[in-house]
């Protein structure tokens, strides 16, 4: 099992603040002879479900010298995971957690917006200073 990333516990926090269950973390997932960790699996319960609304959380900091790469370690966890809760776990959706400042800095980045929507990805922005989630982005 890997190391939790810096943020883990703000965004943990940040989410129980928000209303969300942690049911997992991390929350382990076994496929194709694989074994995954991904930081947190989280469930909330909706009014019109019965069974709720199930995410996956994975929290990356981008704290290296090079944000493309840490981009290309945190888009190929992102692909596998996805891959994995889709056989595995398909009621649950994957997010990509990460700090406003990173958001604003790289995620905005013309290149970085066409992998977004080309692949997809989900994001949970959220505000170290305060521990909240600002935005989630699906």
């Amino acid at each position: 099992m890997s190391a939790k990333d810096k943020f883990h516990d703000i965004v943990k926090s940040a989410l129980q603040k928000d209303g969300w269950i942690i049911t997992d973390d991390p929350l382990y997932i076994s496929f194709g002879g694989v074994q995954m960790y991904i930081d947190l699996g989280a469930e909330k319960l909706i009014a019109a479900e019965k069974n709720g609304y199930k995410i996956a959380v994975e929290i990356k900091s981008f704290l290296s010298t090079s944000a493309i790469a840490d981009f290309h370690t945190a888009f190929g966890q992102f692909l596998n995971y996805r891959t994995a809760l889709r056989e595995k776990d398909p009621e649950r959706h994957l997010y990509l957690a990460i700090n406003i400042e990173v958001y604003n800095d790289f995620f905005m980045l013309s290149f970085t917006q066409i992998q977004i929507q080309e692949y997809q990805l989900k994001l949970i922005i959220y505000d170290v200073e305060i521990e909240e989630i600002v935005r989630w982005q699906s």
